[in-house]
């Protein structure tokens, strides 16, 4: 099995490849998601969280601009936080890699791979990228958002150039929707025929393969 890290920053169109990945029949654990159900109604971690943080979660699970007042900007609370959920996560994670070990690749789907120190953990990281004019017109559409949340978001980020420096592969999504599917589509392809060698015959038409140093 192929263990491929997918991540990028806030914008980059990160959920439309993970989605592309898996109409091409790719499992992609989605760190996210399993966050929202262990947080969601009935989710497992709702009483620690509601120690840790009264009156951040109700009937509907967690509170998210509640808890979110209560740990932006607070590296104490949000390291707090991170030690709830994080394991709760990774066991998510291990035990959906246990469901899929047969499969030829499967996908880790981790907005802050790099940032977290987990690029380590994955046999090759794929980087989803756009220019950075898409990417703040893209996020600055989101309900809630304003240029000072924003600015506070990147900052806890790599910076996008280096993600990309540091990629086995790069989707690009500053682009066509087709075009991006197409990259996707030929690396699967690539990935199943020639596993993690770099691939010449391929190179020009999914994202450039690197090995990393």
């Amino acid at each position: 099995m192929i263990l491929l890290g997918l991540t990028g920053s806030i914008g980059m169109g990160k959920s439309t490849v993970a989605e592309m990945l898996r109409r091409e029949g790719v499992p992609v654990f989605d760190a996210d998601a399993a966050v929202h159900r262990l947080q969601g109604p009935g989710g497992r971690l709702l009483p620690a969280i509601e120690a840790a943080f009264p009156g951040s979660t109700g009937g509907g699970g967690v509170d998210r601009i509640a808890l979110g007042r209560a740990v932006f900007g607070d590296a104490e609370k949000l390291g707090q936080l991170e030690r709830i959920v994080h394991p709760a996560v990774y066991a998510e994670r291990a035990a959906f890699l246990a469901r899929h070990a047969a499969r030829p690749i499967v996908v880790d789907d981790v907005p802050l791979l790099f940032e977290k120190g987990s690029a380590a953990r994955v046999d090759a990281v794929v980087v989803v990228s756009a220019p950075a004019w898409m990417q703040r017109r893209r996020v600055m559409a989101r309900p809630g958002m304003d240029a000072t949340k924003f600015a506070r978001i990147l900052a806890l980020q790599m910076p996008d150039a280096e993600k990309r420096r540091r990629a086995d592969f790069v989707i690009e999504t500053g682009r066509a929707r087709d075009r991006t599917g197409a990259q996707v589509r030929a690396l699967v392809a690539c990935l199943r025929r020639h596993g993690l060698r770099y691939c010449r015959a391929c190179a020009r038409s999914c994202s450039t393969p690197r090995r990393r140093g």
